[in-house]
């Protein structure tokens, strides 16, 4: 699958994008993300996206020309039968995990980083084929939904983590509800001071017993759901 991010702080990705599952899955072929300066398919000296508003208002928007130059480029460059193009936008629908999941089966995703007041409208109406919100907040721009979404949807890719892991996880198909139960690791009895007297946290001696029936048992007891967002 193929990643193509424009945004106008592109060093902003380089950490997060070359750490754990991400990194792994560029190494193993099955996902590539190209980021791109916005400001490259600008045409004026001072590489200008964004202007004032028609009508007034407060803050700066992105321009539309660049950003349709930007994404009639990318798309001519490497043709993929599935491609889809992101707004991120603060009225897209909301990024959850069944998105991820149709979002997955696209060959190639085009992700807009909108930056200050946002961008031209006839961007949404025009050019993206969809808009697409993290949560019901303000953030200073699009990078951190577009790293939240690439990480959502590559996790989801044959290969890139292991098919089991998949399974019992929050937001898993399989399960008859959302949600998870308690989860421990070594070790098994942990002791911390608290006001200077050592006090023990242990883990359920069940988990540690050794009989997978009781283990499956104590977890389906312990199933907790999700509440409803």
């Amino acid at each position: 699958m193929h990643f193509d991010i424009l945004t106008i702080f592109p060093e902003v990705f380089k950490t997060y994008f070359e750490t754990s599952i991400i990194k792994r899955a560029q190494e193993k072929k099955i996902v590539k993300i190209n980021i791109h300066n916005l400001r490259d398919w600008t045409n004026d000296s001072h590489q200008s996206v964004d202007d004032v508003p028609f009508g007034g208002g407060v803050g700066m928007i992105f321009k539309v020309e660049p950003i349709f130059q930007a994404v009639k480029d990318l798309k001519k460059k490497q043709k993929k039968k599935k491609c889809q193009v992101i707004l991120f936008s603060a009225k897209g629908k909301k990024l959850n995990q069944k998105k991820a999941k149709e979002l997955a089966q696209n060959d190639r995703l085009i992700l807009i980083c909108p930056r200050y007041e946002g961008v031209d409208e006839r961007v949404a109406k025009y050019i993206a084929d969809e808009e697409i919100s993290i949560g019901d907040y303000i953030l200073t721009g699009g990078e951190l939904p577009a790293m939240v979404l690439v990480d959502c949807v590559v996790r989801l890719l044959p290969g890139a983590i292991k098919e089991e892991s998949l399974l019992e996880e929050s937001f898993a198909p399989n399960l008859e509800s959302l949600g998870e139960y308690p989860q421990y690791t070594r070790p098994a009895v942990f002791y911390p001071k608290k006001n200077n007297k050592k006090i023990s946290w242990q883990v359920p001696k069940v988990l540690t017993s050794g009989n997978h029936q009781k283990i499956q048992e104590w977890k389906t007891k312990h199933f907790k759901k999700i509440p409803k967002r």
